[in-house]
């Protein structure tokens, strides 16, 4: 199996060559082989960094998906771990929408202001964003 320069494994995987080595200090990838120094990795390393990227694209932190690296090679019940967190995922993408339409909700009233100059569409901004008792 041919292996890979850094630069070829980062132009495949649309990364930065930092990044792949940021990620192997952080240990997300398995330390590469050497040849006079250079990096030669196996074309799987791909795989790996597709994953991270998508599971990142998904708002998991990178100490969430070393986690999940953790569980698999420790043959854990992955399936419980993902659930897990995807339920928190899930939670916190639902706390992120409500905000955008808050945040909707308000600048669509901002376009709406009949106020002739900003101390009163701050005034009127503060009543509408004030916490509901």
């Amino acid at each position: 199996m041919e292996e890979l320069t850094i630069s070829a494994v980062a132009r495949q995987a649309g990364v930065r060559a930092s990044t792949i080595r940021y990620y192997e200090e952080l240990e997300l990838l398995p330390a590469p082989r050497r040849v006079n120094g250079q990096r030669r990795y196996d074309a799987s390393v791909l795989e790996r960094l597709a994953f991270i990227q998508i599971t990142q694209r998904l708002g998991f932190s990178l100490n969430e998906i070393h986690t999940l690296f953790e569980h698999q090679q420790a043959s854990a019940p992955l399936p419980e771990l993902w659930q897990s967190l995807a339920q928190q995922k899930l939670a916190d993408v639902g706390r992120i929408i409500t905000h955008a339409r808050e945040v909707q909700r308000l600048l669509m009233r901002g376009l709406r202001c009949p106020c002739a100059n900003m101390d009163d569409c701050i005034d009127c901004v503060r009543v509408h964003c004030a916490p509901a008792e």
